[in-house]
């Protein structure tokens, strides 16, 4: 399967968060990463979820702090990451720089502050989604 996805995890503590030349300070709480698995989308989710890892991606160094808690997955041929972006630029902080090297939008980390409000976005996008 193809497509894209949401991690939603959370962050116990604040934590500065260093990949390369990028540093980010981090609130504890709740994020949403979206990202894309575009030759198998549930080896790419399932990777993220584990401890034993090589860290590649900004995700893969956040995940040894922060505790993903589920995924949604969309499945889909289109790559929908930065439509999804899009749509949480609107209403949650955008954690500028994260992820999203290869796309028009200025991150793919979100630190969601109203749960509802985010389960609203999410439903809203996956019902514009072909199926």
């Amino acid at each position: 399967m193809r497509g894209a996805y949401v991690i939603v995890l959370t962050l116990d503590v604040s934590i500065k968060l260093n990949v390369g030349r990028n540093c980010w300070k981090l609130k504890s709480g709740t994020y949403a990463y979206i990202g894309s698995g575009m030759v198998n989308l549930e080896k790419r989710v399932l990777r993220h979820f584990s401890s034993s890892k090589k860290s590649h991606w900004h995700i893969d160094y956040l995940t040894q702090f922060a505790r993903p808690l589920f995924a949604v997955l969309i499945p889909s041929d289109r790559r929908l990451e930065e439509e999804i972006s899009l749509s949480f630029q609107k209403f949650f902080e955008c954690i500028e720089g994260f992820g999203a090297s290869d796309l028009k939008v200025p991150s793919n980390l979100y630190r969601i502050h109203d749960f509802k409000k985010f389960s609203e976005i999410l439903h809203s996008f996956l019902d514009t989604v072909e199926k």
